[in-house]
């Protein structure tokens, strides 16, 4: 394209501090390096996890661009990439895959040394390709979404099908294959199993849709906002209940229900005291529970250890277990073969510049997830 080796002055969503609203800034995107890739986005998804920056709750240097759920198009490419080429339709991959490091090596690995889950800020050569009125600004997870351009590294994107819309695959991104992939993949939902899920957003909704599509025959949802329910059994659950409408604990209203038959539960919300409900709720000896939330950092979570002693198994879940580079694209060809709806998960579609609205309709509760166009 007539941009590649050129800086591109383009918008961007800019968050200048934390607990601040997002400032639309003229940006100075810098061409890509040796092994990078610049890319026009084209559709981005709004995530709890971008919140969780703007709130403090998730490290970060600032002024920074989050966004970390999007679809876009190769606009250049820098010395020595390989795998994508201009012109490419791709997904931005919050979580990397570079393929060498002992995680990446691991078949069962996917938390690859080269994602940025620390709030380091800038790309694998220690620097940043933004900067807003002659200051540098940071990246987020190596993705930075809510831009018009963006870049990464090659080890944080995925060619993926041209025929694929991007208003829906970027989803793929993070929240759909987080839960979805939280069900199949990490608890291994067996056919004729009873699930339970605590939290019913988008990805909650993703896990429902991954617990039906492994053949579970009772899927119970569970949510403080009501107005949640009719959407959870649209997309397969079986039940929904929620914990205000019983005065005893929830692990045992769901035990009752289910004549203590819960073989798998996920926490989808990120709070610890859900996280510690989840596990009591699945079956003491054979049961199974995902943390699927991005717990707050820099908080310690308290337990009775009889809940593990009895032979329940706990385990943590990034990006549904999925190794990202080698997955999204199959997700996406299973997405074109219509073997799941990711139109049930989209409840707002926006303009970019409404970013702040979008924001808002997630603090109200109203929205799964909004997708903004560029």
């Amino acid at each position: 394209m007539s941009t590649a080796g050129k800086v591109i002055k383009c918008k961007a969503a800019v968050l200048w501090g934390p607990n601040k609203p997002f400032s639309i800034e003229e940006i100075e995107v810098a061409p890509p390096k040796a092994k990078e890739v610049r890319i026009k986005i084209l559709a981005t998804g709004i995530c709890r996890t971008d919140d969780h920056v703007i709130k403090g709750l998730m490290v970060s240097k600032f002024p920074v661009i989050v966004g970390h759920e999007a679809a876009g198009i190769v606009e250049s490419i820098g010395e020595g990439v390989t795998s994508v080429k201009p012109g490419d339709k791709v997904i931005p991959l919050f979580l990397a895959q570079c393929r060498e490091c002992d995680i990446c090596l691991n078949p069962e690995g996917n938390l690859c040394v080269k994602s940025d889950i620390t709030g380091r800020g800038v790309l694998d050569d220690g620097t940043t390709r933004f900067s807003c009125k002659g200051k540098p600004v940071y990246h987020f997870f190596n993705t930075s979404t809510f831009t018009e351009y963006t870049v990464v590294n090659e080890f944080s994107v995925a060619k993926i099908d041209d025929a694929a819309p991007p208003e829906k695959v970027c989803l793929i991104g993070c929240g759909f294959s987080t839960g979805y992939g939280a069900a199949i993949k990490i608890a291994k939902v067996t056919s004729g199993s009873t699930c339970a899920v605590f939290g019913l957003g988008g990805v909650g909704l993703s896990v429902i849709m991954g617990c039906k599509s492994a053949g579970a025959s009772r899927i119970i949802g569970i949510d403080l906002n009501k107005d949640k329910f009719a959407k959870a059994k649209a997309v397969g659950a079986t039940d929904c209940i929620s914990p205000k409408d019983s005065t005893k604990p929830i692990c045992e209203v769901l035990s009752e229900m289910t004549g203590n038959t819960v073989g798998y539960s996920f926490e989808v919300i990120g709070r610890l005291d859900t996280m510690v409900d989840a596990l009591a709720s699945c079956h003491m000896n054979y049961g199974t529970s995902v943390v699927v939330g991005a717990p707050p950092s820099a908080k310690m979570l308290t337990y009775d250890p009889m809940l593990l002693f009895t032979g329940r198994t706990w385990k943590g879940c990034v990006f549904g277990g999925w190794k990202s580079r080698d997955d999204v694209p199959k997700i996406v060809n299973d997405f074109l073969a219509k073997k799941f709806d990711l139109d049930q998960l989209i409840t707002h579609i926006l303009p970019f510049k409404n970013i702040q609205e979008g924001f808002e309709l997630l603090y109200s509760g109203k929205s799964i997830r909004t997708i903004l166009t560029f």
